[in-house]
This record gives structure tokens, C-alpha cells and sequence, in this order.
């Protein structure tokens, strides 16, 4: 079966429509959580959406409906829970994360109807994508690029150094908030896409896999594009071809991008 015909199935169409667009916006977001050490926020945000989709499955509405403002609430809980209550970033994390996994399995058990399609937003499956997914996908995905492109400069500087960034006369407060808000929909994009269980490995592995190989931010985030866009079309088609879970082969073909940069940065 040859790439023409593949591309002829709609449903080929869409993945790698969503996938492109949703890997462009991890790459990019996962540069500043990355180089900020907040890779872990992907992974409570997605339990996070977890426990949203099941809530959105419980009442009867559309999952990511729910999910995208109750992942973006989560996001704000947790730079809350750092900055009020005195707890450092990554056990706020883990609070959030906590609390939202265990509403979504106590939600899973008091309705045991939706259970199977629970099971499939754990894992992923870009395969089954809908137009109208499609369309969400995309839409988020340009409001989160070019929200990033509006404040790139100030992101920039928060990044690198906060305190300088600050004297300045950028809101770093703001700046956080913004960077949690767009993870927070960024997140509930990819679930879709590889699972609750595989999100974090695609916000943070172009990012990494980048910054071995790249010599500065502009075209680390070039390289990390690359990288995302590249595994994530070569593992739909890979699982489409071998009947494979398409997100977790995704992950795979980011991590062997990873390997392979950090095997040139070692011996260049």
C-alpha cells in the first residue's frame, strides 16, 4: 500500500491534519515548560483532563467541552497551591493531579456505562478522530501559536531569567499564568491524540531532543517542530500500516529522535 492511497482515507486525512497542528503547538509550549523545569505540569494537566472528559461522559456533554475549563481551572489551582500556600511547584503538581485522576475513577465507577470510552481517552486514538474534533484541534491550536507569538519576546525573557524579567517592567505573574493556561489547553488538545497516559511525553521529548542539537531558542523551537511534526505523521502511518497503538508509537518515534540527538551532540 502505497502513501497516495493511504492519504486517499479521510480519516488519514484528519489525523494528520489534527496531529500536525497539535505537534507544532506541543513543540513550541514545551520549549518554554522545558527550559522553565515545569515539564511535570503536562502530566498533572492531563490527569486533570481525565477526570474532566469523565465528568463531560457523565453529564452527557461533549468531553473536551468540560475539559478545556477545567484543565485551565486546574492550571490556576496549581500556581495557587505554589504561590499561597507555600508548596513547591512540583508537589502542587501532584495535588492537582491527585485529585483529579481519583474524580475521574470515582466518576468511572458510579457510572460504569462509559467506561469503555474512558478507556480509549487513556490511551489515544488520533485514527478515530472526528471534523469536528478537526476543527477544535485546529482552531486551539492557532489560538495557543499565536498567542505564543503575541507574547514571545516576554515569554522569552521569564524563561531565561525571571528576576531580570521582572525589573524590566514585564508582569511576570501574568506571564506564568499564560504559560499554565496554554499548557492547560494544549494538553487537552493531545489526549486525543496519544492518551492522558502518553501527554507529557510529547510536550516535553521534541523540546529535549531539540535542545541537544540546537544552537539557540529560535531555532531549538524550529527543530522541536520538526521533530514533533515528523513522529507524529511517521507514527500514524506506522501504526495505521502495522495496526499499532498510534499515540504510543508516536511517543517511541519522539524518544528515538531523542536518542539519535543526543548520540550527534556526543560525538560532534
Amino acid at each position: 500500500m502505497d502513501i497516495f492511497h493511504l492519504l486517499s482515507y479521510g480519516f488519514i486525512q484528519r489525523a494528520f491534519i489534527a496531529g500536525s497542528f497539535i505537534g507544532v503547538t506541543c513543540a513550541s509550549l514545551g520549549m518554554f515548560l522545558v527550559l522553565r523545569k515545569m515539564s511535570l505540569i503536562g502530566d498533572g494537566l492531563s490527569h486533570v483532563s481525565f477526570g474532566a472528559i469523565a465528568l463531560g461522559l457523565f453529564l452527557g456533554v461533549y468531553p473536551f467541552l468540560i475539559a478545556v475549563p477545567v484543565a485551565i481551572l486546574g492550571s490556576l489551582l496549581i500556581l495557587k497551591i505554589s504561590e499561597k500556600a507555600k508548596v513547591y511547584g512540583d508537589a502542587a503538581i501532584g495535588i492537582v493531579s491527585a485529585v483529579g485522576i481519583a474524580g475521574g475513577v470515582i466518576l468511572a465507577s458510579i457510572s460504569r456505562g462509559f467506561n469503555t470510552d474512558l478507556f480509549g481517552y487513556l490511551f489515544g486514538n488520533i485514527l478515530a478522530i472526528t471534523n469536528l474534533e478537526v476543527v477544535f484541534s485546529v482552531a486551539l491550536s492557532i489560538t495557543v501559536l499565536g498567542v505564543i507569538f503575541y507574547y514571545y519576546w516576554d515569554l522569552f525573557s521569564a524563561t531565561f531569567d525571571e528576576e531580570y524579567a521582572r525589573t524590566t517592567g514585564i508582569n511576570t505573574s501574568f506571564i506564568n499564568i499564560i504559560l499554565t493556561v496554554l499548557t492547560a489547553v494544549t494538553v487537552v488538545l493531545t489526549v486525543k491524540m496519544v492518551g492522558v497516559m502518553l501527554v507529557s511525553a510529547l510536550l516535553v521529548l521534541p523540546a529535549v531532543s531539540a535542545l541537544q542539537i540546537a544552537q539557540g531558542f529560535r531555532k531549538g523551537i524550529g527543530y522541536a517542530v520538526i521533530i514533533s511534526c515528523v513522529s507524529v505523521i511517521a507514527g500514524i502511518l506506522l501504526s495505521f500500516v502495522f495496526d499499532l497503538p498510534t499515540g504510543a508509537i508516536i511517543v517511541m518515534i519522539s524518544f528515538l529522535a531523542f536518542i539519535l540527538a543526543s548520540l550527534r551532540k556526543r560525538f560532534t
